[in-house]
C-alpha cells in the first residue's frame, strides 16, 4: 500500500508527514530543512541514491500546481521500494539505478502558498486575510485558486537572477506591480527565503541535470536564451518520447527569470521546466495516475542518462 494520499490535496503537514514515512520505511532515504518561510513551514528535501550521477528534481515552485508535489514523492517511495526488494522501475533495474544515481528532490518549494490553495488556511485565518488583500490588487485573478506566489506575493518562479529585470520589466508592462497572487518578481532576485535556500542547496549539490515539476500544459522546456547546452536538447527529445509531451521554447512572456534559466545560466548543464497535465490549475486529482505514468519514464531516464560530473569535467 502506497504511503503518498493522491485521494486529498496536498498541504505542507502532509508533505512533510509523507517524508517522514518514507524515511522510516526506507532508512537509505534522507532529508534536511533547507529553510523555514516567512511563515514558519518547513521547505524539506528528500533524497535517494547513492551514485555518482547527481541531478535535483523540484516541485510546487506554484501555489496551484501542488499536484506536481505528489508526483516527486510517489517517484521517490517507488523506486525506494524497488531498491528494497531489488525491482525495477520503469524497465530499469533499480538496484542499479541506486548505484549510479543520487537523486535530490525539494517536493514542495512553495509550502505557504500551496497550503493557502489546499485549504489548510482557511478563511478568517490571519495569513488567509492577508493574502485575500493582496488578491484585491488583481481582481480579475480567482481566489484562492488562481495564487501562485508565496504568501508575500512574490512568484517564486519569476524571482532567480536569470534575465531578473527583463521579467521585471515584462511582468510591470503587464500590470504585475506590486505583491499578488501571481507574476510579482519580487524587489530583488533571490529576496524570497524559498529561493534564496534552493539556490543555494543547488550550488551545493552541483547536479548535472534539473528537473522543475509545474502544471499545465504537457508540455517541456529546455533551453535559457542562447545558451547551448551539448545534449540538452537530445535528451529533452527523449523525454517528449517517454512522455508524449511536447518539447518546446520558452514563451517570451515566461522566459526569464525561473529556476531552470537560473540553473542554465550558471551551471551550463541540462535543465527543464516540466508542465503536466491538462486543464486549469489547480488539476484534479482524478489527472494524477496519468500524469504520474506520463512522467515516471522521465524521472528514471534524467537520472540514468545525465552526465557525472568530475572535477569540473562532465563524462557520460
Amino acid at each position: 500500500m502506497s504511503l503518498i494520499r493522491t485521494d486529498v490535496p496536498m498541504t505542507s503537514r502532509l508533505c512533510g508527514e509523507t517524508i517522514d514515512a518514507i524515511l522510516a520505511a526506507y532508512p537509505f532515504c534522507r532529508s534536511e530543512t533547507l529553510t523555514t518561510t516567512a511563515f514558519d513551514r518547513p521547505m524539506r528535501t528528500l533524497v535517494v541514491g547513492q551514485g555518482p550521477r547527481k541531478v535535483l528534481y523540484s516541485a510546487a515552485h506554484h501555489a496551484n500546481e501542488w499536484i506536481t508535489t505528489p508526483v516527486i514523492l510517489k517517484f521517490v517511495e517507488d523506486l525506494a521500494s524497488a531498491i528494497q526488494s531489488g525491482g525495477s522501475l520503469a524497465g530499469v533495474d533499480a538496484r542499479e539505478l541506486n548505484r549510479q544515481a543520487t537523486i535530490y528532490t525539494v517536493p514542495m518549494v512553495n509550502p505557504d502558498g500551496v497550503d493557502l490553495v489546499t485549504g489548510a488556511i482557511m478563511p478568517g485565518q490571519l495569513q488567509y486575510e492577508m493574502a485575500a488583500r493582496l488578491s484585491e490588487n488583481y481582481p480579475t485573478i480567482p481566489f484562492p485558486d488562481g495564487w501562485k506566489a508565496n504568501l508575500m506575493g512574490v512568484d517564486l518562479n519569476l524571482n532567480y537572477p536569470a534575465g531578473w529585470r527583463q521579467a521585471r520589466e515584462i511582468k510591470f508592462a503587464q500590470g504585475f506591480t506590486r505583491p499578488g497572487p501571481r507574476d510579482y518578481v519580487g524587489r530583488a532576485p533571490l529576496n524570497q527565503l524559498e529561493t534564496r535556500a534552493l539556490a543555494e542547496f543547488t550550488e551545493e549539490v552541483d547536479p548535472a541535470l534539473v528537473l522543475a515539476y509545474h502544471s499545465q500544459g504537457r508540455v517541456i522546456y529546455w533551453q535559457f536564451e542562447d545558451i547551448f547546452v551539448p545534449g540538452a536538447r537530445e535528451l529533452g527529445e527523449r523525454f517528449a518520447q517517454l512522455s508524449s509531451y511536447t518539447l518546446e521554447d520558452t514563451p517570451y512572456e515566461s522566459a526569464f527569470a525561473g529556476y531552470k534559466d537560473w540553473f542554465i545560466q550558471n551551471f551550463r548543464r541540462p535543465g527543464y521546466t516540466i508542465e503536466v497535465g491538462s486543464g486549469t490549475n489547480p488539476l484534479p486529482l482524478s489527472q494524477f495516475e496519468e500524469i504520474y505514468r506520463d512522467n515516471l519514464p522521465i524521472l528514471v531516464t534524467a537520472a540514468m542518462e545525465a552526465p557525472t560530473i568530475d572535477n569540473g569535467e562532465e563524462t557520460q
